[in-house]
């Protein structure tokens, strides 16, 4: 039995009174249990006055709420970080969760306009807070960040981050600059932080990555030239690793997880779990 597609539809404004509440409070997701303890999941309720409207998700609609400084979690919910929570809620709540955390941040961040700092107010026709003196208008914004696997005879490159408390070997990434295309803003990371040339960039997939506020672009590349020299702000350690003798690796939750994950099944390695 192949079971339906749920779908989430955007939207900008709502005349529910009730729906899916994704409570933010810093990098947490307010979320109910069952009386039994059970699965996490996302409490349903009156819609604050306070709250944005996402969009549905199979119809339901759902509204994100930022908690103020101090405020407790109401009650029958628990806040549990974000990333704690990938696996443990459906894939589809999530990433609307994603959106949560993104778009009340956006919401926090832009109540005064940045060029005179008169208050703004939300729009009801377009995701924008408006300044109510000299009507600029500030858009939810994203930062496209670049993330890569380079390969070198059947290897390859992995490096743990000098300034990331956990142990992990990941693929090497960073934001792109202005004026900088994807593919010279991969060279360029690649080469800052571990000293070599490459070629043959090609693009893999992204994923939104909301606790930086990021869009991940991922890319594949060769190794043309050089040898590792760590970047030692950036990087702790670099080698070039086969798919049997991988270092620790970062979970499922990320995109540079789906390239570490390619390369392993492109070479005919064990699936990782």
């Amino acid at each position: 039995m192949v079971s339906e597609r749920v779908v989430f539809t955007p939207g900008i404004s709502s005349t529910a009174t009730e729906g899916r509440l994704y409570i933010i409070t810093g990098q947490s997701l307010c979320v109910a249990y069952a009386a039994d303890g059970g699965e996490p999941r996302v409490p349903v309720g009156p819609v604050p006055r306070s709250a944005l409207y996402l969009g549905d998700l199979d119809g339901a609609p759902c509204f994100a709420r930022l908690l103020a400084d101090g405020e407790v979690a109401p009650e029958g919910t628990d806040p549990i970080a974000l990333r704690q929570l990938f696996g443990a809620l459906p894939d589809d709540d999530f990433g609307v969760a994603g959106r949560a955390l993104g778009m009340t941040a956006w919401d926090r961040d832009h109540r005064f306009c940045g060029r005179c700092g008169a208050p703004t107010e939300r729009s009801s026709a377009e995701r924008v807070r408006t300044c109510s003196q000299c009507g600029f208008g500030a858009y939810p914004r994203l930062s496209p960040a670049i993330i890569a696997l380079v390969e070198r005879d059947g290897r390859a490159l992995l490096a743990r981050n000098a300034r990331f408390p956990l142990p992990f070997f990941s693929t090497l990434a960073g934001f792109v600059e202005i004026g900088e295309s994807l593919e010279a803003a991969v060279a360029r990371e690649i080469h800052e932080e571990a000293g070599i040339a490459i070629t043959d960039i090609q693009y893999f997939g992204s994923q939104p990555w909301p606790f930086t506020g990021s869009l991940m672009i991922g890319f594949t590349a060769r190794w043309a030239s050089g040898d590792i020299v760590a970047e030692p702000t950036e990087i702790a350690d670099a080698d070039w690793f086969p798919p049997d003798q991988l270092p620790r690796i970062p979970p499922k939750l990320s995109i540079a997880r789906e390239l570490i994950d390619d390369f392993v099944r492109r070479h005919g390695g064990d699936a990782l779990t």
